[in-house]
């Protein structure tokens, strides 16, 4: 999914648009966080990331995310839209919406 993320993040970076990951994979521990951070660095992962671990309770547990990866598409005003959308270009398709009506809703519309 990383380089489909990141095509986003650059079509949409002077947008109201906004991507964040939450990991779990093996970050842990120091060594697990400084692998993580060489392969986001190595595959140009440029938005922000949280460590699943790094709260108490845990994101995904207050998220009560099942299975990885989930993504949650929430609005302007913090409202989840959509979940799981996964195919690409259904995933562009609802993002340019929530976008529009973000810029909308700025505008005073």
């Amino acid at each position: 999914m990383i380089p489909h993320e990141r095509s986003l993040v650059q079509k949409w970076k002077d947008k109201p648009f906004v991507l964040i990951g939450v990991n779990s994979d093996g970050t842990d521990t120091e060594e697990g966080l400084a692998d993580y951070r060489e392969q986001a660095k190595a595959m140009g992962v440029t938005w922000r990331s949280f460590r699943d671990e790094s709260t108490t309770p845990r994101i995904s547990e207050v998220w009560r995310v099942q299975g990885w990866p989930t993504l949650y598409f929430l609005d302007h005003e913090g409202v989840i839209r959509h979940k799981d959308v996964r195919d690409e270009a259904e995933m562009e398709r609802v993002l340019a919406e929530m976008i529009e009506a973000a810029e909308r809703a700025a505008a005073g519309k």
